[in-house]
């Protein structure tokens, strides 16, 4: 079975989406340090139930958030998605210190992640990804 382990959402503008889920939520958002523009989301403590997530740029208001599941096999996940009667949008692409993942979509056009963690016996915490 997967679960959620993360997600991801788009802003037009980055610094106010940001402000927003500080000041809605509490929430912690810190730059990434990768190759892209990307900012890390902290929703609670380590110990508490939830997930942690990301903030992209994008071009539109209103984009989609996008879910991301962790798989043991990122192939045979994508297959199950293909016979469930999804479709797998785009490549798989590797981050580095991440894993490999693909975006997918469900049969009513949902899009969603799928991620084959590198380290998947350890959840990678916001300050590790920091240093990639």
């Amino acid at each position: 079975m997967s679960r959620p382990i993360h997600f991801d959402l788009g802003a037009a503008d980055p610094a106010r989406a940001i402000a927003f889920y500080k000041t809605a939520f509490g929430w912690t958002v810190e730059k990434w340090n990768g190759p892209t523009e990307y900012y890390l989301i902290t929703t609670g403590a380590p110990r508490e139930p939830g997930i942690n997530g990301g903030l992209a740029p994008s071009k539109d208001e209103g984009v989609d958030t996008n879910l991301t599941l962790g798989v043991a096999s990122l192939e045979e996940a994508m297959a199950r998605v293909t016979v469930a009667g999804g479709t797998i949008v785009g490549d798989i692409h590797t981050s580095p210190g991440v894993g490999r993942m693909v975006t997918c979509k469900d049969t009513e056009g949902n899009s969603f992640g799928l991620i084959e963690e590198q380290r998947p016996d350890k959840h990678v915490e916001l300050g590790e990804l920091s240093g990639v």
